[in-house]
């Protein structure tokens, strides 16, 4: 084993421990294939199922191994036909039996640090879904919450506003400036620092660099 996946084990098993106070259920695993397994392992027959955009989901091979099971209902945006049809998925997202994304930083500390433009995928994660299922690499773990919400400003903001073309301060210094461009993707920002339905959320800590 690598100096590097030591680490991960180790730092891993400090965030879990944190995760768990705060009602949270938290597993690691080393690659993504063992992720995805254990997911699916969690997600029932015959449930609804919906996620939010994330490139962790893709990167992971999850949302494949989400589409690939034909005994679930995915409420999938990207097959929408309108506009309409994209906020009745955000709608009917709410009361999905189980919601996956992935978290935009996470603190050693166990607190989620997310922000958002449209803000779906934080409605989701706040309330609604009967279980909310969180895949995340450990690049995205941070000492503390300081350091967590700086990395989701000055490094996944950036990033992602260059991957969705948005014409954004950020896209082209790569620094955060609080801006109030229209194309800003950072409107919403939640700290969500313990759930109060034990186990609702389920964070997955992968042994691994993935999204943004």
């Amino acid at each position: 084993m690598t100096p590097t996946k030591i680490y991960y084990e180790q730092l891993a098993k400090t965030t879990i421990k944190n995760l768990e106070m705060r009602q949270i259920e938290a597993h690691y695993c080393p690659c993504s294939q063992d992720a995805v397994n254990l997911a699916l392992g969690m997600v029932n027959s015959g449930s609804v199922v919906s996620f939010g955009g994330s490139m962790t989901l893709s990167e992971s091979g999850m949302m494949k191994a989400l589409q690939d099971r034909d005994d679930l209902t995915l409420l999938e945006r990207s097959k929408a036909k309108s506009p309409d049809e994209v906020t009745e998925i955000y709608h009917k997202s709410l009361s999905a039996d189980y919601y996956f994304m992935s978290s935009n930083a996470i603190s050693v500390t166990g607190e989620l640090v997310n922000i958002d433009g449209t803000g779906n995928r934080l409605a989701a994660l706040i309330y609604g879904p009967s279980n909310v299922i969180i895949l995340a690499g450990m690049n995205k773990v941070m000492p503390t919450v300081e350091a967590a919400l700086s990395r989701v400003k000055n490094t996944a903001s950036p990033i992602n506003a260059i991957r969705l073309s948005r014409n954004t301060p950020c896209a082209v210094t790569g620094i955060c400036s609080e801006c109030q461009s229209p194309d800003c993707i950072c409107a919403q920002t939640v700290i969500t620092r313990r759930s109060n339905q034990a186990g609702r959320i389920k964070v997955i800590l992968i042994g691994e660099e993935l999204g943004y």
